[in-house]
């Protein structure tokens, strides 16, 4: 057997460098763990001992979602989720655990900023119906059409013509888009009062997430009860068999992540797909090719 200088053969070599390449894969989800931090409102005392079943679990999921990736692919099945809830309630750490290892060109993450002045006078869902799956793709709305139920409805933003029509053309949108073969799911991410000031009191102290704290974050904690009495209503006025909402009991954002991604995967019918064994082909060398020296003024430095 062959062995190089490190004592170890090619083919050990080379599995240490493809399992390396698993860990810095895996390190990603380290470093959203370290970029959000538990005490960024997560006050449980089990956080510590729940890690190890957080990670593994998580892990696990994801490779799950995966194969609802190929399955949708395959079959041309078109998915929309909708992840609605107050500020700071945990909807963007979900929908970033649910897109870290797929596709973007399959799973694609829809924000769409507040309505220019041309698409308010717009039908109230044309900009959303824009952004909906073609077969074979999964849509996930970080905020959607119900913004006019909540947020403009206790802002003042839309008038009470607009939001008794919102309720009247939701149910039909939505049982369209149903129709039209789009599986629609729905999550509200529900925290308490406490733990919104401690995520907002977080991110005021935390200079990395200052950015998250806009004008409207601070007014949403001064109209708390207005939006409760908003989402009560929304609640009750728009969930339809086709189509009903779930709620995330999200004070805890390790389990409503783990709790999430495992509800989705139960409302798609997927399969494990059958793939053809990949075998790397062999690289071509030619003889009279020079790999020509990368010249120093356009190399970084390399500071670590």
């Amino acid at each position: 057997m062959t062995e190089t200088l490190d004592g170890f053969s090619p083919a050990e070599l080379e599995r240490i460098r493809i399992r390396q390449e698993i860990i810095d894969d895996l390190d990603e989800e380290f470093e959203l763990e370290l970029e959000e931090g538990d005490a960024d409102g997560n006050t449980s005392e089990y956080s510590s001992s729940f890690r190890k079943t957080y990670f593994s679990e998580l892990v696990r999921l994801q490779g799950e979602l995966v194969k609802l990736q190929d399955w949708v692919k395959e079959t041309g099945y078109k998915v929309v989720v909708l992840f609605e809830g107050r500020d700071a309630a945990g909807k963007g750490g979900v929908i970033k655990r649910i897109t870290q290892r797929l596709n973007p060109r399959i799973c694609r993450v829809v924000a769409l900023p507040a309505p220019t002045d041309r698409e308010r006078t717009q039908w109230y869902f044309q900009r959303y119906v824009a952004n909906l799956p073609a077969a074979g793709e999964m849509v996930l709305f970080d905020r959607s059409w119900y913004n006019r139920a909540g947020v403009e409805r206790v802002m003042n933003f839309c008038s009470d013509e607009e939001y008794e029509e919102f309720f009247r053309s939701v149910p039909e949108f939505e049982r369209m888009l149903v129709r039209s073969g789009i599986k629609l799911v729905k999550y509200w991410f529900s925290i308490t009062d406490d733990e919104q000031e401690a995520r907002f009191k977080a991110r005021i102290e935390d200079p990395l997430k200052q950015w998250k704290l806009s004008p409207m974050d601070l007014e949403s904690r001064k109209r708390w009860e207005a939006y409760t009495k908003a989402k009560e209503i929304m609640l009750e006025r728009s969930s339809i068999p086709e189509a009903p909402w779930w709620v995330v009991q999200a004070v805890d954002k390790k389990r409503a992540r783990l709790n999430c991604i495992n509800h989705l995967l139960q409302q798609v019918p997927y399969q494990t797909i059958s793939r053809t064994e990949v075998v790397l082909p062999p690289r071509v060398y030619h003889e009279d090719y020079e790999r020509q020296p990368t010249p120093e003024n356009m190399i970084i430095p390399e500071l670590y």
